[in-house]
């Protein structure tokens, strides 16, 4: 049976002999074309998109220039999660025999080999080589041999999790090593120790030792320990989206990245989002009981611990003081005590919470506590250096931009654009403040200057007293996704964030400045934005408010020269390289 019968565009090779794997697989590719070279066991099982996602693999990353699959045994239990190679040139199938869903198995990383039943390299990178080395004939350790040339060339193996293979390990070559083919895996583990003894000495470690660093090749790296309430949730509010910010960047940087979301929770597609780039999340009831055992466990390797939010700090803080030699880096994202100081002011109830004084303990206790704590705002940083003046506090960007990104480019003009625009998630009490008030007491007079104009309201868990509030010039639009909220940017004339409350940088006023809109705001909302003079609007009277918006709304040239000033305001204040450099000042490589 010949199978060009069944399928097209299909290049069958028959051998005239047996040349055995190794010259079998250097002939097949000879006759391949294409971008890149598969080599498939024939005692495999494939699963869904386990080619897919490496080709997307390579695709994403030009460095990369091996990739391969996790394989399992029929049974689902973990064949091999990428492979180890010891000092002496023995490898470790990492992960053999245990649950593949194991958080530790399912990030993507760079591994020391990936065995050749299932890979995918770059077709020229292979040219380049000259295939597998020939004198690992007839099989064993030229997969090996070959991940470590690719290396030795500049390119990084990684192991792909989403790319899952069945192997029916020891069908072709059985499993005992003192006879048949599966002898030359004896014989060839010399060959290769000899060809490669000056890398394994100096990049490999004494068989058995410090799997936790050998697995994903972290020997020279620094190990990161970021802690925050949960995954980040990029499209849905703004803490998220500086979190995920800063843990791409950490990874950017060349630190590896182990991650603890406190609630434990395993929520897709945001836990494979860090998966995939490289990040280890610690999730499921095993770590929500044993994430201090675990610490413990792997304490000598780990360099920083990254603590977000007070809350969630007080936790784990004390605990990683006494268990490890981490340095502890803590980010306040804003002063909770200030923030309900301010709302008190406005309000004139207590919070169901924590009040402001029992905050100001936590956050005070905190800042004596961490090596370095970081805030989003200078005001915060002015604020907390008061009440800690030994403490060392430094102030990061909310979020980080690329100088060639740091305002949005679009092609909507003054005239095409209408409407103001308010974004903000209403389980954040300043926002379902600042929408009541700018409805009741700002609106209504705008409305009265301009006739028809719409005020669009963005966010989640909108509370249905606000909604009440609404009329035909009212528009709520709840939970939008990232595309739809583009084109709201896009569209509308002003963005207003009328906080009368809060603390930190404001996430939406940084979002609408990187959308390149003109922004109507309060002091409280442009607190920790540096020389906002003469681009932003800034008032804290409703009447006053309203005439910013008035005036910037029909004024065309007053318009588009604000929004020819953002671009500076941005590099002033959230341009990727400022946090860099900060954090390499606290963070330095050992």
């Amino acid at each position: 049976m010949n199978i060009t019968q069944y399928y097209s565009n299909i290049k069958v090779v028959v051998n005239k002999m047996n040349l055995g794997f190794l010259k079998n697989c250097n002939n097949a590719a000879n006759s391949a074309r294409g971008k890149y070279f598969v080599f498939l066991n024939n005692d495999t099982n494939v699963q869904t998109d386990w080619l897919a996602s490496m080709v997307e693999t390579m695709e994403n990353d030009g460095n990369i220039g091996l990739v391969g699959s996790m394989l399992l045994y029929p049974n689902g239990k973990l064949q091999e999660a990428g492979g180890i190679v010891w000092r002496d040139g023995s490898g470790h199938n990492f992960g053999r025999s245990d649950l593949p869903g194991r958080p530790q198995y399912n990030y993507m990383k760079e591994v020391d080999y990936i065995s050749g039943a299932s890979i995918m390299v770059r077709s020229e990178l292979w040219n380049n080589i000259g295939g597998f080395d020939e004198r690992f004939t007839p099989a064993y350790y030229e997969d090996t041999d070959l991940a470590f040339e690719i290396r030795k060339r500049g390119y990084k193996v990684i192991y792909q999790p989403l790319s899952r293979v069945v192997h029916f390990e020891g069908v072709s070559h059985g499993k005992e090593t003192d006879s048949g083919v599966k002898a030359y895996q004896v014989t060839n583990q010399k060959k290769f120790v000899g060809k490669w003894h000056n890398i394994l000495e100096k990049e490999n470690l004494s068989p058995g030792k410090d799997i936790f660093i050998a697995r994903d090749r972290s020997m020279n790296r620094n190990i990161v320990l970021f802690i925050d309430h949960y995954i980040p949730r990029i499209d849905q509010d703004a803490g998220s989206r500086s979190t995920f910010q800063y843990l791409m960047l950490m990874v950017d940087m060349g630190y590896r990245v182990k991650f603890i979301g406190d609630n434990f929770e395993a929520c897709e597609p945001y836990i494979t989002s860090l998966e995939q780039k490289g990040i280890e999340v610690l999730y499921g009831s095993w770590y929500a009981d044993n994430w201090d055992k675990w610490i413990k466990q792997n304490s000598e390797y780990i360099n920083y611990v990254y603590l977000s939010r007070p809350n969630i700090t007080t936790k784990y803080i004390d605990f990683i003081k006494h268990n490890t030699q981490a340095k502890i880096l803590y980010c306040g994202h804003d002063l909770h005590y200030l923030r309900e100081q301010r709302r008190l002011c406005i309000e004139g109830t207590v919070s169901t919470g924590l009040c402001s004084e029992e905050w100001k303990k936590i956050e005070t206790y905190i800042a004596r506590s961490a090596d370095v704590s970081y805030f989003f705002s200078d005001h915060e940083v002015i604020e907390l250096k008061k009440e800690v003046p030994e403490a060392n506090i430094q102030t990061l960007p909310l979020f980080l931009y690329d100088n060639d990104n740091l305002v949005l480019k679009n092609t909507a003009t003054f005239d095409e654009r209408k409407g103001l625009l308010f974004v903000g998630g209403f389980s954040h009490t300043p926002n379902k403040d600042a929408a009541t008030w700018f409805i009741k007491d700002v609106f209504p007079y705008v409305l009265s200057k301009l006739p028809g104009i719409v005020f669009t309201i963005i966010g989640s868990n909108i509370p249905e007293e606000l909604l009440k509030l609404g009329g035909k010039n009212v528009k709520f639009m709840g939970r939008v996704s990232d595309a739809e909220l583009l084109q709201h940017y896009n569209m509308t004339r002003l963005v207003v964030a009328p906080l009368r409350y809060g603390a930190g940088v404001k996430g939406k006023i940084v979002e609408a400045i990187h959308h390149g809109v003109p922004v109507i705001t309060t002091s409280v909302g442009i607190e920790g934005i540096r020389d906002p003079e003469h681009v932003i609007s800034v008032a804290d009277r409703a009447d006053e408010i309203a005439d910013n918006i008035i005036e910037i709304y029909n004024d065309k040239t007053k318009w588009l020269s604000e929004v020819s000033l953002l671009e500076a305001v941005m590099e002033n204040n959230f341009a990727k390289e400022i946090a860099e450099k900060t954090l390499k000042s606290s963070m330095p490589f050992h």
